[in-house]
């Protein structure tokens, strides 16, 4: 049984963060809805479940896994399968909220390649901090951005819940996976899910920091096709 695949990305990101992950995924349907129109992870969960078909599997990326940790614990009987990538599962602290404003304030009057280059030196690992062929790609999908978007993702951030109690109620297949490197969803956050929810796989990508779909598609490819497989497996013997 061939479910849809639904790709959530993070922060200033758009379809283009997918793009090197499928090109090794075999085909199937993928939606990759924006993460925008909402203020709130709740709000946009309850949006896209309005619009997903019933049953589907289910991958976050950063922010994006942030909403995924939402629609799971709205309504977690329609996700056949959950992976969650790059992702701190923590109410953000309140101090972080002044950062966050002054990233939009920076955005907005001096354009959001300034955001991207200010936070580079904590996206990837610091073997990839003179590839500007990446770097480049990062600051193309935030121009595609807007202000008002990037406003309503910083306010999904500061806004989110810690969700690690509604994980035991998900029966599908949950894999977690990781940069060993990443400064902003360190490993430590990635082993507070997996003491939530002990029976997921859990996966960190060595020499890898946060933006390991961009970094590391191949093994990220690889660690998702035995989810995939696993999710449909399930499905298909209930």
């Amino acid at each position: 049984m061939q479910l849809p695949l639904v790709l959530l990305g993070g922060t200033l990101c758009d379809a283009a963060l997918w793009q090197p992950l499928c090109r090794h995924l075999p085909q199937r349907p993928v939606i990759i809805p924006a993460i925008g129109g909402a203020d709130s992870a709740e709000q946009l969960a309850a949006q896209l479940l309005a619009d997903l078909p019933a049953r589907f599997l289910l991958v976050g990326f950063s922010l994006g896994a942030l909403v995924a940790l939402e629609m799971q614990a709205q309504a977690a009987e329609r996700i056949a399968g959950l992976a969650l990538l790059a992702v701190n599962p923590l109410a953000d602290a309140p101090v972080n909220a002044a950062g966050r404003i002054a990233l939009l304030d920076q955005a907005a009057n001096n354009g959001m390649r300034s955001v991207i280059e200010q936070l580079w030196p904590r996206y990837v690992h610091a073997s990839r901090l003179a590839d500007r062929e990446l770097l480049g790609t990062l600051v193309t999908m935030a121009e595609r951005s807007s202000v008002a978007r990037f406003r309503q993702q910083t306010a999904i951030a500061i806004q989110r819940r810690d969700l690690r109690h509604t994980l035991p109620a998900l029966q599908a297949p949950l894999l977690i996976l990781n940069g060993d490197s990443d400064a902003i969803c360190t490993p430590e956050h990635h082993h507070l899910l997996v003491e939530a929810a002990p029976a997921a796989r859990h996966i960190t990508l060595e020499q890898c920091g946060h933006f390991l779909l961009l970094e590391q598609p191949q093994a990220c490819a690889r660690a998702l096709h035995t989810w995939i497989k696993r999710s449909e497996l399930c499905v298909s013997t209930l």
